[in-house]
């Protein structure tokens, strides 16, 4: 994710060997092993390191405390979501509207109930966070995988594609949050995603230009 944490918030370095990536892969699972049986609150940097069975020392060598812990972990996670989002945007150009809708809801729901319960851990760790570079960062991603994928739609055209991209991001975004903040029966999770490409799909045949 291409961000500029604030300093507070910073790493104080990146792995550059395999051994160094195996070690902060570690404390990441650690982070949130510890989040999902303790709670935020309770997170210290010392209990992960514990659980990743690291040493403090080479704790502090990469986080110099635990906001910046979280910032990298919610770095990572968004950058993995990002990734998703943008190779699913990629293999749909030159489809129907219909086909890159379904895509993109499948592709953004899957990627956060892939481990549903960490999703919901690492929503409520934002709340700590100094994030506004990291969400800008993410949304920029999107944004332009998306844009590049509608605007090459085989059945549509619009006039103001970025307003239009915008509001159907949001929309997808705020319904997928608000299921997990509600913590939602499996299944009506999956009625509601169901209900949202329809809602999506509705949106998108009120405001496009046919091509035929």
């Amino acid at each position: 994710m291409a961000a500029t944490p604030p300093m507070h918030l910073k790493a104080r370095k990146k792995p550059r060997q395999a051994r160094a990536a195996a070690t902060l892969d570690a404390i990441f699972e650690a982070t949130i092993q510890v989040l999902l049986a303790e709670g935020l609150h309770r997170l210290t940097t010392t209990r992960v390191a514990e659980r990743a069975g690291v040493s403090v020392g080479s704790m502090y060598q990469y986080f110099p405390n635990k906001q910046a812990l979280l910032y990298a972990l919610n770095e990572r996670y968004l950058d993995i979501v990002a990734e998703k989002v943008e190779t699913t945007c990629q293999n749909k150009h030159g489809a129907t509207t219909s086909e890159m809708v379904n895509a993109l809801v499948d592709a953004y729901w899957q990627a956060k109930t892939e481990r549903s319960d960490v999703t919901r851990a690492l929503y409520r760790s934002a709340v700590e966070l100094d994030n506004e570079a990291l969400i800008e960062a993410f949304a920029k991603r999107v944004d332009a995988a998306t844009i590049a994928m509608l605007s090459s739609a085989s059945d549509a055209s619009y006039v103001n594609l970025a307003l239009i991209n915008t509001t159907l991001l949001s929309v997808i975004f705020g319904t997928v949050r608000n299921v997990f903040e509600r913590d939602l029966p499996a299944a009506l999770e999956a009625e509601i995603r169901d209900q949202l490409a329809m809602m999506c799909l509705c949106y998108l045949e009120a405001v496009r230009i046919s091509k035929t």
